[in-house]
């Protein structure tokens, strides 16, 4: 067996080691770093003792080490655990349940007007949070049961919640963002105002489709009746209460996301002005105390840390599998494929698509996505364009069985009558929305490099 030969049997069976061993429960970082460090060995022993030679060893152990203290000690990666803890302690603030009640007052004579309402919710929480189990719990606890109550049809209303509780993760500030710019060596702020657009189609898409459903099958979503002795209330006094709800989640975003985009501030002293402004907010609405404090500190800790951790593993990992040459396996792979650039870009995001099934978004971004970052300028794209598709292909990721992550969160806070093939049957119409979007974003780029664009003019 030649030296080829054998580099490339390390690729297919790392790849194949790492896939198995996902299902067996361990931790992703676990399981990234213990197969670099198991085929590193392994080709240790076979090029000391066996006299087959493979390009990895020890070495490129040693080697990780200074990479991982590199990737720790990168200045872009220090917005995560500031927004993490922006997005925990929003969720703790009670703005969506004051925001879910005056929008359900002014909707409730609309069919499909609570999921309407979720749905802006949705977007709301995406731009001032994205985190996508905070989101979805919270939609979940404060929507579903009356939902229910009000003869929705499950299917549609766990798919509305999943699906509006997702957006945060494409939405900036998107933690995800900030992880793919880190691996693209792209600007976060770039990637942030390239998502704007495709976000809020995807938040279109589902306001569309939920409105459409609604007013041909009222059945489905029927408008919600006053509870008995409940008195109407005027649309004027509707309307106040709802600018009155939005005052503080869009004070948050302009100060946010305003301060990114107009260059007053980077992402990093951004996602500073998000969490102070989170804790302000909370205070304000008398949310915060000491045992509240050290939850959301406690879960903030926690999620970095995971994220981290996942960070080191697949660094370990990625520069294993570049020893043995995977990254020009997947390189000369793609680039061999007869069907031009189009074809290769609808073969990379197909790929990402079908591990959304069984991987979860970090594992994707971490190990797939550097693979394909030398492809893309040899295929003449935009890497800012080419990394916002795949981020709303992610999407996916958290809708899509086994792996679902959404659907997880849902489960666990629903009541007894949502069964999981509640969640399977109503997360199908909007994984195809998602896929209408990607093709949005695909056939009209401009959608998400124009903005970028525009901001160095």
């Amino acid at each position: 067996m030649t030296e080829f030969d054998t580099n490339l049997l390390f690729v297919v069976l790392m790849f194949a080691t790492f896939i198995a061993l996902l299902f067996t429960g361990y931790p992703l970082a676990f399981v990234l770093g213990g197969v670099a460090v198991i085929f590193a060995v392994t080709g240790e022993i076979l090029n000391t003792y066996f006299d087959v030679w493979v390009d990895a060893d020890l070495g490129y152990l040693h080697f990780a080490v200074n990479r991982i203290f590199g990737v720790m000690s990168s200045y872009g990666l220090v917005p995560v655990p500031m927004f993490i803890f922006m997005g925990l302690m929003l969720d703790k603030s009670g703005i969506a349940n004051e925001l879910l009640r005056s929008l359900q007052m002014l909707m409730r004579s609309v069919p499909g007007g609570l999921a309407l309402a979720v749905t802006i919710i949705g977007t709301v929480l995406a731009a001032s949070t994205g985190i996508i189990g905070a989101s979805v719990v919270l939609l979940t606890t404060l929507a579903l049961p009356t939902m229910l109550k009000d003869r929705y049809q499950p299917e549609l209303a766990v798919g509305t919640i999943a699906a509006s509780g997702c957006l945060g993760i494409l939405i900036p500030p998107s933690i995800m963002l900030i992880l793919m710019a880190d691996q693209m060596n792209l600007s976060v702020g770039d990637l942030f105002m390239g998502a704007v657009f495709p976000g809020l189609i995807l938040s279109g898409l589902y306001f569309l489709y939920i409105a459409t459903i609604a007013f041909l099958k009222p059945s489905l979503a029927p408008p919600l009746a006053l509870a008995p002795g409940e008195e109407e209330v005027a649309t004027s006094e509707m309307l106040i209460a709802v600018a009155r709800a939005m005052i503080a989640p869009s004070l948050l975003i302009l100060a946010v996301l305003g301060s990114i985009f107009f260059g007053i501030a980077s992402p990093t002293e951004a996602a500073g002005v998000g969490a102070m402004g989170a804790t302000l907010l909370a205070l304000v609405n008398r949310k915060l105390d000491l045992p509240t404090l050290k939850e959301v500190m406690y879960s903030s800790a926690k999620t970095t840390s995971f994220i981290f951790a996942a960070f080191a593993g697949a660094t370990t990992f990625a520069v294993v599998l570049r020893g043995v040459g995977g990254d020009q396996v997947i390189e000369e792979g793609l680039l061999s494929l007869p069907f031009g650039p189009a074809g290769v870009l609808a073969v990379m995001l197909l790929v990402v698509f079908l591990l959304g099934f069984i991987l979860d978004w970090v594992e994707i971004t971490l190990i797939v996505l550097p693979l394909f970052a030398p492809v893309v300028p040899q295929l003449g794209f935009d890497p800012v364009w080419f990394t916002i598709l795949v981020a709303v292909c992610l999407q996916t990721s958290f809708l899509t069985p086994p792996v679902g992550f959404a659907l997880f969160y849902l489960k666990s806070v629903a009541p007894p009558q949502i069964t999981v093939m509640h969640l399977y049957r109503g997360i199908v119409p909007f994984v195809i929305l998602q896929v209408v979007g990607l093709l949005l974003v695909v056939v009209f780029p401009h959608l998400a490099t124009w903005l970028p664009s525009i901001a160095y003019r």
